[in-house]
């Protein structure tokens, strides 16, 4: 069983997450946060595995306290996955270097939802290809020193940076393995030497790591 916090300052939108989320056999909802303060201390009691997290909030909003969950030892285990109302918000952005997994539109059919949670849960990143290619493409261009900074590509082998580089494009793993001509299991192992190297909690970071190294670069006309 999933364990989830939701989190979003308007009690109707809790509410009906709530509901959502306790449909599924699979998931659970431990509790229901209306700022982020409040979900940060519910996370360090409850050790949820996935806080649905809202962005734009009253007092801590939900990129900072995104930040506070991830990069505390008693929660680094918990997942993050981000709802918001516009697809290309540049909070979003700043969110997933704060350590969240990925993210949705708060109008995503609920089945869409459901199956995101178990995705975030079970410790993948939420981008799908297109998605990847927009998202970053537009706001690796944006400062944001809030954020940590991105370790450099030293110790990364040549076929890692390979990986990496298609990763960064919203490759599967199966299109990476057929493209690179190697086994699924080979292609796992890599990134999670990847993960590991680069101090990346997902493949959300690993994405955001390639660009924010150059290993990738911002095409103009993407997004």
């Amino acid at each position: 069983m999933t364990r989830v916090l939701v989190v979003d300052d308007q009690a109707l939108l809790r509410g009906s997450f709530r509901v959502l989320v306790d449909s599924s056999p699979k998931l659970t909802v431990i509790g229901e946060a209306g700022d982020g303060a409040e979900a940060v201390a519910l996370a360090r009691r409850e050790k949820p595995d996935v806080v649905l997290m809202d962005i734009r909030m009253p007092g801590m909003d939900g990129i900072e306290a995104t930040r506070r969950i991830c990069g505390d030892q008693e929660t680094a285990a918990v997942r993050v996955l981000i709802l918001t109302t516009f697809n290309l918000d540049a909070y979003v952005y700043s969110a997933l270097r704060a350590g969240a997994s990925g993210f949705l539109l708060k109008d995503t059919p609920p089945a869409e939802l459901l199956t995101a949670i178990e995705v975030v849960a079970n410790g993948d990143g939420l981008l799908a290809p297109s998605v990847t290619r927009q998202l970053i493409a537009e706001f690796v261009r944006l400062p944001d020193p809030g954020g940590p900074a991105t370790p450099g590509l030293d110790g990364v082998t040549s076929r890692e940076r390979e990986v990496l580089t298609l990763i960064a494009r919203g490759l599967s793993n199966d299109e990476i393995a057929a493209h690179l001509h190697l086994g699924i299991a080979t292609v796992k192992t890599h990134i999670g030497r990847l993960l590991h190297k680069l101090a990346a909690r997902d493949r959300a970071q690993l994405v955001i790591a390639a660009y924010e190294s150059g290993l990738v670069r911002v095409s103009r006309e993407a997004g």
